[in-house]
């Protein structure tokens, strides 16, 4: 076994090492363009994987070899290493992951006995300088460091020898076997279309207060190091495959049934890939003044062969967006895999590759592929290239994203519509008098307000509550970084990540390293704010709770303390006293504007602190007021609920239900008319 590593065995056991720690990025499959500019100074590149992997789709298994070239880089001398099996998680109900999912949604453990999965370890020699390798797997164990769950199987740890201190080397020769899902957690198999991620051992990362090394839950993704991945992998001949990386080589093996596909990619903290005799493969460029050049690679189903402008336009806009921004995208290549259909395998982020999400019935003004597909894109950046701990601070990559994309949509993108899909998913119904909203479907305000009450943010997200998770990851944080934007403006927003991109780019930064950027480029402390969106869980909610305005044609007043009274000058123009209260229904504190408007158009203003829980404001003018608002401009996005952020004193309900009861009228006949076709 591992014959094609003797000659590298040899050589460690020498003294030398597996795997060059300065292999140059892999160059764009164009020959007529140059590739883009290495980035292999800016990685650490100490967890580097060379594997050897074929797939069985008989038996849905995976059996390979792999061989992983580690260094320490931490201050922490490591006596064991931790590896995570991702796979292990859907060994059964009673792992971690399965009982998180259920704890959200009881049906989670409902799946047949023919969904599951799991990874084998077979065989592991690690392989240390004056050492000859033995086979130590026997003395490997499952360990639960989150919650003590005997049953789960996600992390695997085994004893060294001879510790590695800081900046030793040691290389792992492994050998495994697995089982691929009938898809979890948007990994897996359906048919011969296969979507292969987390699939192999991984080595966790050590810090230096020790291994981190989380398990596997159903609310978290992943963290690992920066390496270089050598992959080849055998598959039936005739099957299309897309992988992280760039295709080296593409070879038919002699037993005349299978073809190997082999792999490189520099500078990436994990490798996925996708497999199946339909794929369609289509290719584009990306080209902007300033940015890198781009290779796309695109992978379609037949069924959406017609859509693949659709998905090249929505990578370019994240590609240009995205790089005049924050930074430009480094690798000069990218796949996009298009799911097969109910696979459940849409909308996932790996290096250099993503899957994004189509139907067959796809309108113009949908905003599917477009929004997957920005949104996996940008992911490229938060997730790809600022590698976060995505077990801890999920917010930190999913947030962000979700921000950056729902801005790059309204920038780049045309007008599209809210979609109502019936049927499973096959049939939309475009409402056109919806449209799109930033900040309601962008920033997905309707999860966040579900969730606006759980955990605070600082909860490491593998803690958190399966059920709220995704709307504080993803919406919570999209919601304060728009709402920082408003405060800042967007030019200064700018500064502040492309700032962020800059200094932790290939890195691994905390929170706390993206709050002293904020601080730093306004020249601000928002200490205050972070206290609340991130260390907090307060709910923000700011009201116009009243709303007056009286004659007053008084002129002098007559009588002391509390009968003191007005009186009216005959002849005196009438005056108005507009009396406005506003209130602060939630927990959460922020300084607000309060304006009333007259009914001759003037306007009034005045800023509150937000501190109280009610604040009556007042004016005497001589006009009526026409309504009022509070934070008319909306800067706190973050506000659970708009619709009392304002009153008027001019009934509108009529126009209102005319307009919406006409629409649903509609609506209603359409829809029996449809289900009528069908009965």
């Amino acid at each position: 076994m591992f014959a094609r590593f003797a000659v590298v065995i040899a050589a460690v056991v020498l003294g030398g090492t597996a795997l060059s720690a300065q292999q140059s990025l892999s160059p764009s499959p164009d020959a007529s363009r140059p590739p883009a500019a290495p980035v292999s100074a800016h990685s650490p590149r100490n967890a580097s994987y060379a594997i050897t992997v074929r797939l069985d789709p008989g038996s849905r298994t995976l059996n390979g070899e792999e061989l992983l070239t580690w260094r320490n880089t931490s201050r922490f001398t490591a006596s064991t290493l931790q590896f995570h099996l991702y796979y292990n998680a859907w060994r059964n109900s009673r792992s971690t992951w399965m009982r998180d999912s259920v704890s959200s949604d009881p049906s989670a453990a409902r799946r047949p006995e023919a969904d599951w999965a799991w990874i084998d370890v077979t065989s592991l020699r690690v392989i240390q300088r004056g050492a000859l390798p033995a086979d130590i797997i026997s003395q490997a164990k499952y360990t639960a460091p989150d919650d003590g769950n005997d049953d789960d199987r996600t992390v695997m740890e085994v004893p060294l020898a001879r510790p590695v201190g800081p900046g030793e080397t040691v290389n792992v020769q492994i050998a495994w076997s697995s089982r691929v899902p009938r898809a979890f957690s948007r990994t897996g198999t359906i048919g011969d279309y296969y979507f292969v991620a987390q699939w192999f051992p991984k080595i966790g990362v050590l810090e230096d207060t020790g291994w981190n090394t989380h398990q596997f839950h159903a609310a978290t993704e992943f963290f690992a190091d920066f390496g270089t991945y050598d992959v080849r992998l055998t598959v039936p001949r005739g099957w299309v495959v897309g992988a992280s990386g760039v295709e080296r080589e593409r070879r038919d093996e002699p037993d005349g049934a299978t073809t190997t596909h082999h792999y490189v990619q520099d500078d990436v903290h994990d490798f996925a890939w996708a497999a199946s005799p339909h794929f369609i493969e289509r290719r584009a460029t990306f080209a902007d003044a300033g940015l890198p050049g781009v290779d796309i690679r695109l992978l379609l189903q037949p069924e959406h062969a017609g859509q693949a402008d659709r998905h090249f336009a929505a990578a370019r806009a994240a590609l240009k967006h995205y790089g005049q921004w924050f930074g430009p995208y480094p690798y000069g290549h990218l796949t996009i895999v298009d799911p097969a259909w109910q696979s459940g395998t849409s909308g996932m982020e790996y290096p250099t590759l993503i899957s994004a999400e189509s139907r067959w019935l796809t309108p113009a003004d949908e905003n599917i592929p477009e929004g997957v597909v920005i949104h996996e894109t940008g992911h490229q950046f938060w997730y790809g290239l600022v590698a976060t701990n995505e077990f801890e601070h999920a917010w930190m990559d999913e947030g962000f994203s979700t921000y950056a994309t729902a801005r790059v949509t309204e920038q780049a993108l045309r007008p599209t519509y809210y979609t109502k899909r019936y049927f499973g998913g096959f049939i939309p119904w475009v409402f056109r008098n919806l449209p799109v909203n930033r900040i309601i479907e962008g920033d997905r305000l309707p999860t966040y307000r579900r969730a606006a009450s759980g955990d605070p943010q600082s909860t490491p997200t593998w803690r958190a509550f399966a059920a709220t998770a995704g709307g504080i990851s993803y919406g919570k944080t999209a919601l304060w970084m728009h709402t920082l934007e408003r405060m800042v403006g967007w030019p200064v927003q700018q500064r502040i990540l492309a700032t962020y991109f800059s200094r932790w780019t290939f890195r691994h930064p905390k929170p706390d390293d993206f709050f002293a950027v904020v601080n730093e480029v306004t020249g601000r402390d928002f200490t205050w704010f972070f206290d609340q969106v991130y260390r907090g869980s307060g709910v923000f909610d700011y009201s116009v709770a009243a709303l007056r305005s009286e004659p007053n044609t008084a002129r002098g007043y007559f009588g002391e303390g509390a009968g003191r009274r007005f009186m009216a000058a005959e002849g005196a123009p009438t005056e108005y006293v507009t009396t406005v209260v506003a209130r602060r229904l939630g927990d959460g504190i922020f300084p607000v504007d309060v304006r009333v408007v007259l009914e001759n158009r003037e306007e009034i203003r005045w800023h509150w602190d937000g501190r109280d829980r009610a604040r009556t404001f007042r004016v005497v003018k001589p006009s009526r007021a026409s309504f009022a608002q509070v934070d008319p401009e909306r800067v706190l996005v973050l506000d659970v609920n708009s619709t009392n952020n304002s009153a008027s004193l001019a009934p509108r309900t009529a126009g209102a239900a005319r307009k919406w009861s006409l629409t649903w009228l509609v609506w209603l006949q359409d829809h029996l008319l449809t289900y009528g076709f069908f009965v």
